[in-house]
C-alpha cells in the first residue's frame, strides 16, 4: 500500500476554509472588558455633552475687536505668531499708497491680547512719531493698555509685568546704542523689578524731571535713523 502523498487544496477548497473562519469570527461573543479597558468610545459615549464655556463668549470678543482695529487703522496682519512678540511696520508703494502691516499672537487672552494692541498702537501713535525708539515702545504700551481698559479687557498683573520688562529691555538697547537721557515717561522702567515685588500700574502719572544714563557733559539725544519697523521684545 503506498503511503498517502501532500494534501493539496484548490482554489475552492481554501476559500471555503476562509470563509469558515471568518464565519466562526464574526459569531463569537466580544469577551468581557473592566472598566480599566472599556473602549473609548463607550466611555466619550456616556458623558453628556458639556455646556458651553464662557471662554467661547470671549472668543467672540476678541475675533471683534481684530476687526475692529484692522478697519479702524486699516491694518492687514501678515502673520498670526505662536510666540508672544509681534512687529510693525509700513511699506510705501510706488503709487503713493501705504500698507499698515503687523505680526502679533492672535488674541486668545489677556497676554495676547496686549501684544496685538501693542503692535496696533504704533501705527495708532504713527511709527516713528516718538523719538527715541524706547518712547514709542512705552506710548504703543500705554495706548495698548489704555484700550483694554476702555474696553473692558482684563489687565492682568502678567501683562503688566511684561510691560514693565519690555521697557526695561528697550532702555538698556537705547543705552547700548548711546542714549544719554532718558525720556522722563520710561523713568519707572529704569531699574529692572522683581517678580516678587508687584508689577507697576497700568496707566502711570508724568514723572517730573529726566534721569540721565550717563555723564551729563555728554552730548545728549539719540542719533535719529528711520526705522520701518518696531517690535515687542520676546
Amino acid at each position: 500500500m503506498s503511503e498517502p502523498g501532500p494534501i493539496r487544496r484548490g482554489l475552492g477548497d481554501f476559500a471555503t476554509t476562509l470563509w469558515d473562519l471568518l464565519h466562526v469570527a464574526r459569531n463569537e461573543k466580544p469577551k468581557s472588558s473592566t472598566a480599566g479597558d472599556r473602549p473609548r468610545t463607550a466611555v466619550v459615549d456616556a458623558t453628556p455633552p458639556s455646556p458651553a464655556r464662557p471662554r467661547g463668549r470671549q472668543q467672540t470678543r476678541y475675533e471683534a475687536l481684530v476687526g475692529s482695529m484692522k478697519r479702524r487703522y486699516g491694518l492687514r496682519v501678515v502673520r498670526w505668531r505662536s510666540s508672544t512678540s509681534g512687529c510693525a511696520w509700513t511699506v510705501t508703494y510706488r503709487d503713493g499708497s501705504v500698507a499698515r502691516l503687523i505680526e502679533s499672537p492672535r488674541p486668545r487672552g489677556p497676554m495676547s491680547c496686549a501684544v496685538f494692541l501693542h503692535e496696533v498702537g504704533h501705527h495708532a501713535i504713527g511709527l516713528g512719531a516718538y523719538r527715541p525708539r524706547c518712547l514709542e515702545e512705552y506710548h504703543a504700551w500705554r495706548w495698548s493698555l489704555e484700550t483694554m481698559l476702555e474696553l473692558g479687557f482684563n489687565v492682568t498683573d502678567a501683562v503688566r509685568r511684561r510691560r514693565d520688562e519690555s521697557l526695561h529691555y528697550a532702555i538698556a538697547k537705547a543705552s547700548r546704542r548711546g542714549l544719554k537721557r532718558l525720556p522722563v515717561e520710561l523713568v519707572p522702567f529704569l531699574e529692572p523689578r522683581s517678580r516678587a515685588v508687584e508689577p507697576l500700574p497700568a496707566l502711570l502719572e508724568a514723572v517730573r524731571g529726566p534721569a540721565l544714563l550717563e555723564d551729563p557733559r555728554s552730548v545728549a539725544g539719540e542719533t535719529p535713523t528711520t526705522r520701518g519697523a518696531s517690535s515687542v521684545a520676546g
